[in-house]
């Protein structure tokens, strides 16, 4: 990141191929579409460069990062309220799902996804950003903070919240 910082864009071309997957990923799972996350996760790259003096020495690339993307997924979401009309559709991070697979524990498999992302997508935005960071990307708390602004407290309470309401969602498939 200091590489990135003096201005060396290939440096900057690691870090984008390090980080790319990771955060469409974290985006496709908080706006659950995924022609929207692909674009935000672009533009999350290009804010990384044109904010990469406001990086602080020392500091951990992953919740930088992740901050400017939750960001502009909150943006989007926000500009979903707005216009209704716009359907939210469900987002596998393969962009394939499992329709290669064959047999009954292959449709189950794809079945209990499914159920799954509409569980994650009903949660309230705060509580799906927390447990998609804390469960999916395994961030701790304290990065989840720094990413999302907030208390470790707040965040530990979130992602008790959201376990709480997926096992009452999903509790036929536990």
């Amino acid at each position: 990141m200091g590489r990135v910082q003096g201005g060396d864009e290939a440096a900057f071309g690691v870090l984008m191929e390090r980080w790319e997957r990771p955060v469409k990923s974290v985006i496709g799972r908080i706006v659950l579409n995924a022609s929207d996350a692909e674009e935000l996760a672009q533009e999350t790259m290009v804010r990384v460069w044109q904010q990469r003096g406001k990086f602080r020495d020392g500091a951990e690339v992953r919740p930088w990062v992740f901050s400017i993307a939750v960001n502009l997924a909150r943006n989007r979401l926000r500009w979903w309220r707005r216009r209704p009309e716009v359907a939210l559709e469900a987002w596998n991070e393969d962009g394939e799902g499992e329709t290669g697979r064959a047999g009954e524990g292959a449709l189950e498999r794809k079945e209990r996804a499914g159920a799954v992302r509409e569980a994650i997508a009903a949660l309230p935005v705060e509580l799906r950003e927390a447990i998609v960071l804390f469960e999916f990307e395994e961030m701790s708390q304290a990065e989840i903070a720094a990413t999302v602004g907030t208390s470790v407290k707040v965040v530990e309470a979130r992602v008790a919240r959201a376990r709480e309401k997926l096992r009452v969602a999903l509790a036929r498939w536990v």
